[in-house]
């Protein structure tokens, strides 16, 4: 019955924005912490972003940190991933997904994810 849906993928050209979205259901949504990663046809599935349970603690990948920004609200039960300045290199299907936590901390490995969204694809032309 868990299910996270993404939203606001797309099509945009070099320097512009998107913000994605991933709504939750099923599950007690601050009780988890969130992640987005993103996969290439014939690479491994790529950490992106990272959340704490209580949204105060955040985490980048080094290539999109200064141009990324994750953030949740818990009382909508979305978890968000704003993007600006995209490069032709962000393209991929980005994947929302959330992890039971003991701590209020993120998580970087996608083992460690219980659920996952199916994806939403983001191309950035040059």
């Amino acid at each position: 019955q868990v299910q996270l849906v993404e939203s606001g993928g797309g099509l945009v050209q070099a320097g512009g924005s998107l913000r994605l979205s991933c709504a939750a259901s099923g599950l007690t949504f601050s009780r988890y912490s969130m992640g987005w990663f993103r996969q290439t046809p014939g690479k491994e599935r790529e950490f992106v972003a990272g959340i704490s349970r209580s949204g105060g603690i955040t985490h980048y990948v080094s290539s999109v940190k200064d141009r990324f920004t994750i953030s949740r609200d818990n009382t909508r039960n979305t978890v968000y991933l704003q993007m600006v300045s995209l490069k032709p290199e962000d393209t991929a299907v980005y994947y929302c997904a959330a992890a039971n936590t003991k701590l209020d901390a993120i998580v970087r490995h996608s083992s460690e994810y219980d659920f996952w969204g199916q994806g939403t694809q983001v191309t950035v032309s040059s």
